[in-house]
């Protein structure tokens, strides 16, 4: 098994999750048209955290010279431990929906900011009540912190307001989106932490389980495998906008769009991986906090990239520049926090 043991080098892990998790949804802006909605799009994305995970077990979780192998780690597994992981995975799974919901709706800069908002200070409030629940001391400096979630939240506020004035000249309110973000970070904040809680304490703090991390990852896209056929088919009969699909729609799909999807998975799933490589080094809550900071890079693509925000009124561009100058300040509190 191949791990991050530097510092530095783990929060370059982290950095390059923080990539990923706010770059993969660009995947799904590529193939979104009316006759491809997200929902059929959810299928490939799931194939490809699914192989993602499993090819990172059998690779860099097989390989090198610390803790267990992969399969060694199959041969001693218990179901207390990999109950955590399946159930970060289901859980990631249904807040994921979710967020990929309010993207379709409200575009990236505002289904990052506020749903990856919302899970990016829940987590680093339930990482950080892992560390000090299971006994140990939180390394950093909990008043940077804390100064950081508060100005994440208020980052979040602020992109709520922007969102309203773009969506003040036209027939739809700005309800729906905002309220599946919201859904969505509600429930991702806890995923992560769960399957903290699946890992050997020797390689994350915070961790109660027996299971090595790349074991972990592959039990957490477990848990989104055998979930996505739940919560996508409710999503697929009662969808949030435009008009019912079916799987028969998916497999008249073209294996172009089938394969930008999986490219979707595989970029998401590669940052979790790489994240958790290096969460033993960089402890949990920093972790996460830099990893879960892919709103700033979401925010990126979907202002300058995508340009979502070409039609709002004059005035809304202060709006979206103090909302990422908070993003970015909160980032760098927190992560001098550590």
């Amino acid at each position: 098994m191949i791990l991050v043991d530097n510092y530095i080098l783990a929060i370059l892990c982290c950095v390059y999750c923080c990539i990923c998790w706010g770059s993969w949804a660009n995947t799904q802006k590529m193939v979104a048209t009316k006759k491809w909605s997200f929902e059929l799009f959810y299928w490939d994305l799931t194939i490809g955290l699914f192989l993602t995970a499993t090819l990172a077990a059998l690779t860099l979780g097989s390989m090198g010279s610390e803790g267990r192998t992969f399969f060694e780690d199959l041969a001693i597994m218990d179901w207390s431990s990999i109950k955590y992981a399946l159930l970060g995975g289901i859980v990631w799974n249904f807040g994921n929906i979710f967020l990929t919901a309010a993207i379709a709706v409200a575009g990236m800069s505002v289904g990052f900011p506020i749903g990856g908002g919302l899970a990016w200070i829940g987590g680093i409030v339930f990482n950080y009540l892992l560390i000090v629940l299971s006994g140990q001391t939180y390394s950093g400096n909990t008043t940077l912190l804390w100064i950081g979630v508060v100005l994440i939240v208020v980052a979040i506020i602020i992109c709520g307001k922007a969102y309203g004035r773009l969506s003040s000249g036209k027939s739809e309110t700005p309800r729906k989106g905002i309220l599946l973000a919201i859904v969505a970070g509600l429930a991702i904040m806890f995923f992560y932490g769960l399957v903290v809680k699946s890992l050997d304490m020797q390689y994350v703090a915070g961790g109660t389980g027996t299971l090595t991390p790349f074991t972990g990852v592959f039990f957490f896209a477990v848990g989104i495998l055998i979930s996505t056929p739940i919560f996508n088919t409710i999503a697929m009969r009662y969808p949030v906008s435009g008009e019912r699909v079916t799987m028969k729609d998916y497999f008249s799909g073209s294996m172009r769009t089938h394969l930008i999807g999986v490219l979707g998975g595989l970029i998401w799933m590669s940052g979790m991986v790489i994240s958790f490589m290096g969460a033993g080094a960089a402890n949990p809550a920093i972790s996460y906090a830099l990893s879960n900071a892919a709103p700033v890079v979401a925010m990126i693509w979907g202002v300058f990239v995508w340009k979502e925000f070409k039609s709002a009124p004059q005035g809304t561009g202060k709006l979206i520049a103090a909302m990422f100058l908070l993003f970015v300040v909160g980032l760098v509190v927190i992560t001098l926090s550590n």
